[in-house]
């Protein structure tokens, strides 16, 4: 006999609310009140409704990242004291460029289709099956 399920609404609600404010399941997972994240895999593995709301919820927070990184580059740079008087800090400014660049990078593997580079492939001209599979056909006779 297995284990009871810990599975609870009100806790998967949460969940799913904060998931789809960017929110990562670890760091929601870190909550005292909140189950291991590996219990929330399980939950998703064992309740199909759930499951799909956290799909739906991990696409929105996607989003949601997305727009942070907007907002973190637009931010205004902080100024930092020189013996010539004050100037933008470069420390500052290229750690702000990095937590955008990581959260958009991890988009692209998260969700390649909407985040991820678009690779267009094109094809011109036709190929017939048919002409494949003689040409392939005539080769293997000519080996033999």
């Amino acid at each position: 006999m297995g284990r009871q399920s810990t599975y609870s609404e009100k806790v998967a609600d949460e969940i799913i609310r904060r998931i789809s404010e960017g929110e990562t399941l670890r760091s929601i997972c870190r909550d005292e009140k909140m189950p291991a994240w590996r219990t929330v895999y399980a939950w998703r593995a064992e309740n199909e409704e759930f499951s799909a709301r956290f799909a739906r919820a991990r696409d929105i927070g996607h989003d949601a990242i997305a727009e942070e990184s907007m907002e973190l580059l637009d931010l205004p740079p902080e100024r930092c004291a020189t013996e010539f008087g004050d100037k933008v800090d470069p420390g500052y400014v290229q750690w702000q460029k990095n937590r955008a660049e990581q959260r958009l990078k991890l988009l692209a593997k998260w969700n390649p289709s909407r985040y991820g580079d678009k690779i267009g492939v094109e094809h011109s001209g036709k190929v017939e099956l048919a002409d494949a599979l003689q040409a392939a056909r005539e080769r293997l006779k000519g080996s033999e």
